[in-house]
């Protein structure tokens, strides 16, 4: 049964707290010798077949320069396990420190594209830049993911939502209506 909410003015500027789209995701990328990894909140699937993610990467991020002049990265899914990693990643540039060794994580070589995985991830997507059409005017990428390993177990893992303001929310219990289910009325 569904229940009334009371509810309050909210800043639009919260209004991310309630519409984050999906987990946080490291970014992996590599050009001119330099990798890099940043934390983002910010991501959508666009398309299934082929399988089309969107982001935001700010032009002031060390990774934005080496994702467009290298036309790839790699989005590495962490679990809540590297919240501190994942917390001190978003807290630093790497246009002054290596995170890969200040963070302890381990740069495996990809299939697809020249930038690393994280091999402490619990699932990495081979990204190469689809469309590059909204960048200039919103920092928006669209990238193809060419390639995806994942974890065998869990099979559902405890990801990490960000809410805003340094607060996490960790992906909740699993409800399952596959029984009703009609892929048709996507």
């Amino acid at each position: 049964m569904t229940s009334h909410y009371e509810k309050i003015d909210l800043p639009v500027s919260k209004v991310r707290r309630y519409l984050e789209p999906g987990p946080i995701v490291l970014v992996s990328s590599a050009s001119g010798g330099k990798t890099n990894i940043m934390t983002m909140g910010w991501h959508t699937v666009m398309e299934f077949t082929p399988s089309l993610v969107g982001c935001v990467i700010s032009a002031d991020n060390h990774s934005f320069h080496l994702v467009r002049d290298s036309g790839e990265c790699v989005i590495n899914l962490p679990t809540t396990a590297m919240i501190d990693e994942v917390v001190g990643i978003g807290n630093s540039s790497g246009a002054s420190i290596d995170k890969f060794e200040r963070f302890n994580l381990t740069a495996e070589e990809a299939q697809k594209v020249k930038a690393p995985l994280i091999r402490e991830c619990y699932a990495n997507f081979e990204c190469r830049l689809a469309d590059d059409s909204l960048v200039d005017k919103y920092n928006f990428f669209i990238f193809e993911v060419v390639k995806a390993i994942v974890a065998t177990s869990p099979q559902h893992p405890e990801t990490l939502h960000y809410t805003g303001d340094g607060v996490f929310m960790v992906s909740g219990k699993i409800i399952s209506r596959r029984a009703q289910f009609r892929p048709e009325m996507l």
